[in-house]
């Protein structure tokens, strides 16, 4: 019982390691081990097979594959099966979930969850990003239930692009969500499920864009621009700030406005707009 009792406190020293609570653990009768449970998907799993990584002080899984130079700080958590390349590095608190797989000299932030995702070669993710959760998708079903619908797809992140702080980017239900290669994503930005973006866009804060979207190459979103669902943006298409795009837009160019069109016509309402407005005030 001795050894039991001390086993099960190594398990809990190495768990309370990884920001879990007492509601989480339960004991294995069968083998004396502490147990972390997910209260979420229902699983468990050995305490026991995490162990501290040499370079940063980090928790990893024996059947993860870690490159020997990757950085781990101590507080981050590395699930089983993931694939961390050469020269990675992993701030604390992060959460690096099953079979994940990043990248050569890809730095993640502090805080960050990934799960269900592949991200590329030299990518930067800030601080609290979030990828591979589930979409928001929803049905009734014929009892007048809100049923959710299955999102088991995943998030594809190409080489070299940077994902800012907050972010938050869902996995696929249809089809995998991509984001392209040096595409540039801002601050506090909501991608939805399906999502398919091409590469060197840039989507500045605030920015969001529902699910099953397809955008083409070199698009820039300013600020706070919103997306419907299921549109296509042709590539080298540029939306002004505040913009709300409710149909595909399937030639470049520069657009604005509610609904977003084409950035000249937006300018002459707008002028319309004032000279009514100061007009009826006079």
């Amino acid at each position: 019982m001795q050894v039991a009792a001390r086993r099960a406190l190594k398990a809990f020293q190495l768990l309370s390691e990884r920001g879990c609570t007492l509601g989480q653990l339960v004991v294995s009768r069968s083998n004396h081990r502490l147990l972390a449970t997910s209260p979420d998907e229902g699983t468990s799993m050995d305490s026991l097979e995490f162990v501290r990584w040499h370079n940063g002080g980090g928790l990893f899984h024996k059947s993860a594959h870690i490159d020997p130079t990757v950085r781990i700080e101590t507080g981050a958590v590395v699930h089983p099966d993931s694939v961390l390349d050469a020269d990675v590095h992993v701030g604390s608190g992060t959460i690096v979930g099953p079979s994940v797989s990043i990248g050569k000299s890809t730095k993640v932030g502090y805080n960050v969850v990934l799960s269900n995702c592949t991200v590329g070669l030299f990518c930067i993710i800030h601080n609290g990003v979030c990828i591979g959760q589930d979409g928001f998708g929803f049905l009734v079903d014929e009892q007048g239930h809100v049923v959710k619908k299955p999102q088991v797809l995943h998030v594809r992140i190409g080489d070299h692009v940077e994902i800012g702080a907050n972010t938050c980017i869902d996995r696929g239900s249809w089809r995998d969500t991509v984001i392209g290669d040096h595409t540039k994503i801002d601050n506090l930005v909501q991608i939805g499920h399906n999502v398919v973006i091409g590469k060197c866009c840039m989507l500045c804060g605030q920015v969001g864009i529902a699910g099953s979207v397809t955008m083409g190459d070199y698009v820039t979103l300013g600020g706070r621009v919103a997306v419907r669902d299921h549109v296509s943006i042709a590539s080298k298409v540029r939306l002004a700030a505040n913009s709300s795009v409710t149909k595909d837009i399937m030639e470049s160019g520069d657009y604005g406005g509610f609904p977003a069109v084409p950035i000249h016509e937006w300018r002459r309402q707008s002028a319309k707009l004032h000279r009514f407005y100061r007009s009826d005030v006079s």
